[in-house]
């Protein structure tokens, strides 16, 4: 069985292709995201980290100082207003505030 050496070469060359955003100039550090014309690759800088909008009904009854199962039977009744996103469950930020009165950190 013969094998065409140009064949061969073809199939181990292989070529990478970077995103523009993604490249990094030398010292810019390790978690700098800017690309050549300045503009950030499209997420929040460390710096301003948005606060959570929602919670799992486990992190809410853990902030309500309730039970699990308790808190569950809230969502079921309607007590405690949830969103329910496919199977999901989740607990508003805002509704947890009200109830509380406070502001969760």
């Amino acid at each position: 069985m013969d094998t065409d050496p140009t064949d061969a070469r073809l199939a181990t060359e292989r070529t990478a292709t970077i995103h523009p955003l993604t490249t990094r100039q030398a010292g810019d550090g390790p978690t700098s995201t800017k690309s050549d014309d300045g503009d950030t690759d499209g997420r929040a800088p460390a710096t301003m980290t948005p606060q959570r909008l929602v919670f799992t009904v486990d992190e809410a009854a853990y902030l309500l100082s309730i039970s699990r199962g308790l808190a569950y039977e809230l969502v079921a009744r309607g007590e405690l207003p949830s969103i329910r996103l496919g199977r999901r469950i989740v607990i508003p930020r805002v509704v947890l505030e009200e109830l509380t009165g406070t502001a969760i950190i």
